[in-house]
Parts: C-alpha cells; sequence; structure tokens
C-alpha cells in the first residue's frame, strides 16, 4: 500500500478528525503511563488526545504527508511526531516505551506482516509495558483490502507469546460504522 500517495490524494477514509471515542475514557482508567508510541498515527488526533492525559507521547507515521498533518494541528502537551517505519525502530528505542496505543496500524498491514509488527512492539516495549489496541474483529471481508480484521482467537495465537491479556472491552463508544466491529485490548509485555 502507498500510504503517502493515499495522504496526497486525501484518500484517507479511516480518518475521522477526531480521536477514537472510546480512548478518553480509558485513558481516565489511567490504562496507560509513561513514555508512549502510537505506530501508524496518521494526522494524530489519538496522539493529542494522550497528550491531554499528560503522556510523553510520539507519534509515528511512514508517510511523511501524515506526519506533516499531525504537525499543522496546535501542540496540547508536547508530543512529538516522527516519520518512521514501524518495523524497523531506531536501535537506541529497545525497551524504551511505557506504553504503546494500536488503533488503524494493525489492520492496516497485510496479514503476513502481523509477526514483524508484534515483533517490533515486543522490541520497543519495556517488560511489562502495556499494549491498548482496537483491533478489527467481527468484519466481513475487505477483498484483500484494508482494514484486514482478526478473529479474537487469531489475537491470542499472535500476541499469547509475548503479551498477558489484561482485559477485553467491546460495545465501547466507537464511530459510525463500526459499530460490533471492534475488540479493544489491553495487553501486558511478558
Amino acid at each position: 500500500m502507498d500510504w503517502e500517495r493515499r495522504y496526497t490524494e486525501g484518500d484517507t477514509p479511516w480518518d475521522r478528525g477526531t480521536a477514537h471515542p472510546a480512548l478518553d475514557g480509558l485513558l481516565a482508567q489511567n490504562v496507560l503511563q509513561g513514555k508512549t508510541l502510537v505506530p501508524g498515527c496518521g494526522a494524530g488526533h489519538d496522539v493529542r488526545l494522550l497528550a491531554r492525559h499528560h503522556l510523553r507521547v510520539t507519534g509515528l507515521d511512514i508517510a511523511p504527508s501524515a506526519i506533516e498533518r499531525a504537525r499543522n494541528f496546535a501542540p496540547v502537551n508536547n508530543e512529538t511526531y516522527l516519520c518512521e517505519d514501524f518495523f524497523a525502530l531506531p536501535k537506541e528505542w529497545k525497551q524504551s516505551f511505557d506504553s504503546i496505543l494500536e488503533h488503524t496500524c494493525f489492520c492496516a498491514i497485510e496479514p503476513n506482516r502481523r509477526a514483524d509488527y508484534i515483533r517490533s512492539a515486543t522490541t520497543a516495549l519495556k517488560p511489562g509495558g502495556r499494549f491498548l489496541a482496537v483491533f478489527y474483529t467481527d468484519m466481513e471481508d475487505q477483498d484483500g483490502e484494508p482494514p484486514f480484521g482478526a478473529t479474537t482467537g487469531d489475537l491470542d495465537a499472535l500476541f499469547g507469546k509475548h503479551f498477558r491479556l489484561l482485559e477485553e472491552y467491546r460495545g465501547m463508544p466507537t464511530f459510525p460504522g463500526r459499530e460490533g466491529c471492534e475488540t479493544i485490548r489491553l495487553l501486558a509485555r511478558i
């Protein structure tokens, strides 16, 4: 997928112009703490919400135009945005994050790259670090196009070796059209 082209052409239907509706309530419960990474941050709506909750947050995206969009918003609380490949993180980032927020990155990558995604998340997180994810589950096949869904069994198999499930949330507030298609999970890195 040419994510830069999608941003330059304005073909970003996943960008709803605001953070995910369930996140504010979850963040108020202090499910994430400390230095937080948001892979595939796009225009940074979730990043800015995390910053409002006083997390030290870094938004990461592979598309330079996405990072440019994110930086065009007024800063909230010293959040940063970097154009980097989540699959090739800088070595100095090893075990340097307390938390990761996943929303629309995992579902956007080809399913055959999911092990690479988990490897990067595991490398970036400190032991015991929290991983909060909005996963697409219970959805129809998209004919080989993102978003790529996963069953909860798939998620257990993929993440189970490196993460422990702390909480699972269904029926949380979401964007119109996504009702019944999401499972939110809070995991801890083993």
